[in-house]
């Protein structure tokens, strides 16, 4: 009677474990946590800011250190099929940018992850990212212009520029001047946070 009793219990916790709502993040370096410690980086962050509140949601990162728009379109189908996730973070660009890969490429495949995700029935949070200004201002202005078009055409909430107050304040960076270190991190997860709680309701 108690193993009976025992196995209904753990029945009942998986299955609300199953139920509960998940988060997946799609993202390169900046969200694979590139050249930090297990736990530092903000989506790890995230998740502690989730636990806080009941252990609401479940958050799966799915983030690859230097993936691309069409990295991430390519794994998109694969990982909405297996996690059915209620709610998309889409943290990709960056990559393209710094291999001067044309802006209407990564609309293209930032617009097909979106659609995927929506016809999942999934909401989108779009963190937005920006270039070194030595790529050029026409380049860096169109780079930068995907995230808010792409904000307003697909009706999906985004993220001004996520290392906005991270980027050119050296002692928040790593050694090579792309990745946000440890200290920074706090800084993004908030950040999103902001961001991603009206799409917790």
């Amino acid at each position: 009677m108690i193993r009976f009793l025992f196995a209904i219990l753990i029945m009942l916790m998986t299955e609300a474990a199953i139920a509960k709502p998940k988060i997946v993040v799609l993202g390169d370096s900046i969200s694979s946590g590139y050249g930090l410690e297990l736990g530092q980086g903000w989506v790890a962050l995230v998740q502690e800011k989730l636990r806080a509140q009941n252990d609401c949601c479940i958050i799966i990162n799915e983030s690859i250190a230097g993936d691309t728009g069409a990295g991430g379109l390519a794994r998109i189908q694969p990982i909405l099929t297996t996690h059915k996730p209620n709610i998309l973070i889409v943290e990709l660009g960056g990559n393209d940018g710094l291999r001067g890969l044309p802006t209407k490429e990564l609309k293209q495949n930032l617009s097909e992850i979106i659609r995927h995700a929506q016809q999942a029935g999934a909401k989108v949070l779009l963190l937005s990212m920006r270039i070194p200004p030595n790529y050029g201002k026409r380049y860096v202005d169109m780079f930068y212009n995907v995230y808010p078009e792409l904000s307003k055409e697909l009706g999906v909430a985004s993220i001004p520029f996520i290392l906005e107050d991270v980027a050119l304040i050296k002692d928040l960076m790593q050694n090579d001047g792309l990745h946000p270190n440890s200290q920074a991190q706090p800084m993004i997860a908030d950040k999103v946070w902001q961001h991603l709680q009206p799409l917790l309701k």
